[in-house]
C-alpha cells in the first residue's frame, strides 16, 4: 500500500515502487548517471519518522535495484521543518551541491528529477536540468515535464544518445 500525498512511510514495508519507477532507475544508472536521492523530511522533525526508519527503506531501495545492476549512490535528508530556514531544504540547493561535491558530480551535465516544484527550482539554482514528474508546472520551468519517473528517464536518455 502506498501512503496518500502528505502522509509519512513509517517503515521500510510502507515503502512502495511506483510503477516503472526501478526499471527507469536502472535505465539511468545504465546511461551513465550518478544516482542520489534527495529528500525533505520534516517529518522526522515532527517526530513521525525516525532516522533509522529512512536507513531502512534505503537499505529496501538498494535492495530491490540490486537485481537490475544498479544502486543509489547516496542519500541526503533535510530533516528541518519549513520555517527553519536550513540551507539544505529544497527548494535551496544544498544536498544537491553536497552531493555534487561528494560524488565529483558535474552539475550543468545532471539532472534532479522529481515531483514537486520545490524540486525543479533546487535543480536549477544548483545548476541542473530538471524534470518535473507528474504534472504540470505552475510557476516553474523544468526542462522535461513527463507523467511518469519511465517517461523522464525516456525522454533523458533519448536526448543523452542525439548529443
Amino acid at each position: 500500500m502506498r501512503p496518500r500525498k502528505h502522509e509519512y512511510v513509517r517503515s521500510a514495508g510502507d515503502f512502495a515502487w511506483l510503477p516503472g519507477a526501478r526499471d527507469a532507475i536502472s535505465r539511468l544508472a545504465r546511461a551513465g548517471f550518478a544516482l542520489a536521492v534527495v529528500s525533505n523530511q520534516r517529518g522526522v522533525a515532527r517526530g513521525l519518522v525516525t532516522r533509522h526508519t529512512l536507513s531502512e527503506v534505503e537499505v529496501r531501495i538498494q535492495r530491490d535495484l540490486r537485481p537490475l545492476g544498479c544502486s543509489i549512490a547516496a542519500f541526503r535528508y533535510c530533516p528541518h521543518e519549513a520555517h527553519e530556514e536550513c540551507e539544505c531544504r529544497k527548494p535551496r540547493p544544498g544536498m544537491l551541491l553536497e552531493l555534487a561535491a561528494a560524488l565529483d558530480v558535474d552539475l550543468p551535465s545532471s539532472w534532479m528529477v522529481g515531483d514537486a516544484e520545490t524540486d525543479v527550482l533546487a535543480g536549477a539554482a544548483a545548476g541542473c536540468r530538471t524534470a518535473l514528474i507528474g504534472g504540470a508546472a505552475q510557476g516553474v520551468r523544468p526542462d522535461v515535464v513527463a507523467a511518469s519517473l519511465a517517461d523522464a528517464s525516456a525522454l533523458i536518455t533519448a536526448e543523452l544518445a542525439t548529443a
